[in-house]
């Protein structure tokens, strides 16, 4: 057992022989993976956590029918498609900080942290103001029905309203995950989660005296959620003896070398989350014109998807850590070895997780819905979404690990080659072309994340992105 561990985590074994001087030079399999897996569990724990909390959100507000989870569920793509620009800055927090810390620049990777907050704080007042003022629009293009417009437009009016607090998190939080600190994001955003389900609990259907408020109260959890992670970020950030201090008598204006970094790296990241929002936004748009049932069934098992993609975005996070701060310490061959060996450990992962949703695919449906037509529907996509788990978790740490390390423009590409175009034309062809309906939206699904994993794998063997300077 222990033969099989070496041989499929030797780092002379995951690298091809011009990659690397001498396999003496190289950390044991046993150091590599232990170090991954100090970095990795917290973010996994977290990303699981926050999909199962997610989950229960879904079925606390299920409890009001079908029509309210289909009405939250439009929102979504709307709150992402505002949140694109502050993720593409944090990829490009994540890289510089990572670089910064590999190269002992402490000076280097606070002050990113300081003129990217006072950016993202500035650009979510003006953006959260614009999505708010023009909500109902807004989620009339996205699909929304008569049944469930009220209540979607009071929900993005609140949530996004309050998205200032989640975007000071995250920023805060990409640039923990650069130097390593990757328990600090877990504990913010499982505690989120906590006050989140918590106020579900009170306000959504009036328990304990509060008043019942529906979706309403669904939007002010999600807030309070928000709020109370923002001030647990901004205080692991006031410690003087940590490497990130955020000091309020440093200039928080842009330098020339931090700042040039992190837009190099943001602004293609900013490209793909477009290509990105405005495919998923699309790829919505096609399942909300299927009707309520079948939007409130795809809300279901993207939930459930969650669980596939919390694996992969923690191995991900960890991979690409420790990616930058290899690079930053010019070892370029030890950084492919921390993505190969964390894209390993996603495969039986993914394996397992295939197996699991194959053989409890009713099981897991049914706490969202007691509907009969919904539980059908959502079996058969679990068996999508069962083969999709190995290519999702794989790509997901490809494309993460290329992105830290600079290639944001290739995966840019990739993206709106595969979910710009590819998942919406092909969606629309099996949906509509074919009359699959909502299983042929999901295999669109399949299609897309298939191609992502071959593109950026291909991409990531090859190794020219370890050349990139930030």
């Amino acid at each position: 057992m222990l033969a099989a561990f070496e041989r499929m985590f030797d780092p002379a074994r995951l690298l091809r022989s011009t990659q690397y001087k001498s396999s003496t030079d190289l950390p044991t399999a046993s150091e590599t993976v232990g170090r991954l897996a100090r970095v990795a569990w917290p973010s996994i724990l977290e990303s699981f956590l926050v999909s199962l909390v997610s989950m229960a959100d879904t079925v606390m507000v299920g409890t009001l029918g079908h029509e309210a989870i289909a009405s939250v569920g439009l929102v979504n793509q709307p709150r992402l498609i505002v949140l694109a620009l502050f993720m593409s800055l944090n990829v490009g927090v994540t890289a510089v900080v990572s670089r910064r810390r590999g190269e002992g620049d402490r000076q280097g990777a606070n002050h990113t942290l300081r003129q990217v907050l006072l950016i993202a704080a500035v650009m979510s007042l003006v953006l959260s103001s614009l999505a708010v003022t023009f909500a109902e629009p807004i989620l009339l293009f996205a699909g929304a029905q008569p049944d469930t417009i009220t209540d979607a437009v009071i929900y993005m009016r609140i949530v996004i309203g309050g998205i200032f607090f989640n975007v000071i998190t995250l920023t805060i939080n990409a640039a923990q995950k650069g130097c390593g600190n990757t328990r600090m994001s877990m504990y913010t955003n499982v505690t989120a989660n906590v006050v989140n389900i918590i106020f579900n609990y009170l306000l959504i259907n009036g328990n304990f005296g509060f008043p019942k408020l529906g979706v309403m109260g669904a939007a002010i959890a999600t807030v309070l959620g928000y709020v109370v992670a923002s001030i647990m970020a901004l205080i692991s950030v006031r410690k003087p003896d940590q490497f990130l201090y955020l000091s309020f008598k440093e200039s928080f204006l842009p330098d020339r070398k931090n700042f040039r970094s992190v837009i190099n790296v943001g602004s293609s990241a900013a490209v793909e989350q477009v290509f990105m929002r405005v495919g998923f936004f699309i790829f919505a748009k096609i399942v909300a014109s299927l009707g309520t049932m079948n939007f409130s069934t795809h809300q279901i098992c993207s939930n459930i998807l969650m669980l596939s993609f919390a694996f992969g975005d923690g191995l991900a996070v960890a991979a690409s850590s420790l990616l930058g701060q290899s690079l930053g310490q010019k070892r370029p061959d030890i950084a492919i070895v921390y993505g190969k060996t964390a894209q390993r450990f996603g495969l039986m992962i993914g394996a397992l997780l295939c197996l699991t949703f194959i053989t409890l695919r009713k099981v897991i449906i049914m706490p969202f819905s007691s509907e009969a037509e919904i539980i059908a529907l959502g079996s058969q996509i679990m068996y999508i979404i069962a083969v999709m788990c190995p290519a999702q978790i794989s790509q997901v740490i490809f494309s993460n690990c290329l992105r830290v390390a600079g290639d944001t423009r290739y995966v840019a590409v990739v993206s709106l080659v595969a979910i710009g175009l590819g998942r919406t034309v092909v969606a629309y062809f099996f949906t509509f072309t074919l009359g699959l309906g909502l299983i042929g939206a999901w295999i669109s699904f399949l299609v897309d994340q298939g191609c992502r994993l071959i593109l950026c794998g291909l991409r990531f063997s090859k190794g020219r992105w370890t050349k990139i300077k930030l």
